[in-house]
């Protein structure tokens, strides 16, 4: 027991306490690739990816048909709506035999589906499920990347029709352009010729699973309301890829030797299976996303992964003051304004703590949020009227309820903090944010902040 217990802390040690920057690259590589195992498992043994992956499940099936009615209609003007049956058999091939049942009804359902019937209430009622589903998938990415705010509804509208009506057509599109290509006499000529031959049989195998990274990817650079970098998407993209269609074919085989919940369930056992195989499919795509944030966010690993961080007062108070600099400078310098993932790669700080210090700093005027998207932040008065007072006071009184506390009486402790108060307000006196700034010509800061604001 002393042994396991020995081991254990000798692991701990090598993974968490020692610095990165002094270890050979090749320990480097295995030390951020335990990080990201621990990470991840740690995501998953909480239970909130689990969570939201069944949540998922319920509000699919309820959106399904919808959803692909809505694409489909999109699809048959364009005349690739033929590519949308063997796509969606792909997809279910786990359940077996059963899939293309499913598929057929699925199919069915869709092409049953007229405008005229359903009148405005019932297409109002088609987009609304449509649209809940993808709303509930930007929901659940915004966890596993820590973000809080959700989309403005004008984003809503235009991103999400975006990703119902457009991400589909040029996903057929590219199908039916290749399939278009392949058909032609000088592709078959030179597949007759090594190694194109032999390049075209493994591209042929490879290329469900190249769809399912591109898939992959493409949801987690959109989804999320916030800028996912191709890099760490597409590296969350390729394991996921390979672990669900992995899982695929796992599934498969389960399917096969599953007789007795066919004989137990009957008719349901297909329905059980289909919502399995959409929960495990979910699942797969979060923790994709979860990897690609440990990805882009490698300062989360260095603390073992979602953990939220509580800092101390001064911390945040030294937070604020540098959150404050790195925008004024920015801004000083005339550079874009920073945004929140800016932000916080150039602090190394995680994004939960960033953003509630940022909030801070909004209510108190010392900082503003710009109208791009995302939303950038400059100074919300010239620096030079800004204390380093106000900034301090931001966080110190954020959250303030004057009636805590209201009815005791006066005692020494509110001596001590008022002398406390005055040192401070002693300590700051006359400095600004522009003490921060380095001297810029002779100009003065307010005239360079007033002339660029008109």
């Amino acid at each position: 027991m002393e042994r396991l217990l020995e081991l254990r802390r000798r692991l701990e040690n090598e993974l968490w306490e020692r610095p990165l920057d002094t270890l050979p690259l090749w320990h480097r590589a295995v030390v951020a690739l335990g990080r990201l195992v621990i990470a991840v498992v740690r995501d998953l043994a909480s239970g909130q990816l689990t969570l939201r992956a069944m949540s998922l499940v319920f509000t699919t099936l309820l959106a399904f048909v919808p959803l692909i009615a809505v694409s489909f209609s999109v699809l048959k003007g364009f005349g690739v709506h033929n590519l949308l049956e063997p796509t969606l058999e792909n997809f279910l091939a786990p359940l077996g035999e059963r899939a293309d049942e499913i598929t057929a009804n699925v199919i069915n359902f869709v092409e049953n589906i007229e405008v005229g019937v359903l009148g405005a209430v019932g297409m109002a009622f088609l987009l609304y499920t449509a649209v809940s589903l993808v709303q509930k998938i930007e929901e659940a990415f915004n966890f596993t990347w820590n973000v809080g705010r959700q989309r403005t509804l004008v984003r809503k509208l235009s991103d999400y029709f975006s990703v119902i009506l457009i991400g589909p057509l040029l996903v057929f599109l590219a199908l039916g352009i290749t399939a278009t290509l392949a058909s032609t006499d000088v592709f078959q000529a030179l597949v007759e010729i090594e190694p194109f031959g032999t390049l075209h049989r493994w591209g042929t195998r490879m290329l469900p699973l190249v769809l399912v990274i591109v898939a992959f990817a493409f949801v987690y650079m959109v989804m999320p309301n916030t800028r996912v970098r191709m890099g760490p998407a597409l590296f969350g993209a390729v394991v996921a890829g390979i672990a669900w269609e992995t899982l695929g074919h796992l599934f498969a085989r389960f399917v096969v030797t599953s007789t007795n919940y066919a004989a137990i369930y009957s008719g349901f056992a297909i329905l059980l299976l289909f919502m399995v195989w959409l929960y495990l499919s979910w699942l797969m795509l979060l923790t994709g996303s979860s990897i690609a944030f440990y990805r882009q966010y490698p300062e989360y690993l260095a603390r073992g992964g979602r953990t939220r961080s509580v800092l101390a007062p001064a911390q945040r108070e030294r937070l604020a003051l540098a959150i404050s600099a790195l925008v004024t400078s920015a801004y000083d310098r005339g550079e874009a304004p920073p945004d929140r993932d800016d932000i916080s790669r150039r602090l190394g700080i995680p994004m939960e703590t960033i953003e509630r210090t940022l909030g801070a700093l909004e209510a108190a005027g010392v900082l503003r949020a710009t109208r791009a998207e995302p939303p950038g932040f400059v100074p919300a008065r010239p620096p030079a009227r800004i204390s380093l007072k106000a900034v301090l006071d931001a966080v110190r009184y954020e959250g303030w309820q004057p009636q805590f506390l209201r009815d005791r009486p006066q005692g020494a402790e509110c001596q001590v903090l008022e002398r406390v108060e005055a040192a401070l307000d002693e300590a700051t006196a006359g400095t600004s944010l522009e003490s921060l700034l380095p001297a810029a010509a002779g100009v003065p800061t307010a005239d360079r902040f007033e002339d660029r604001a008109t």
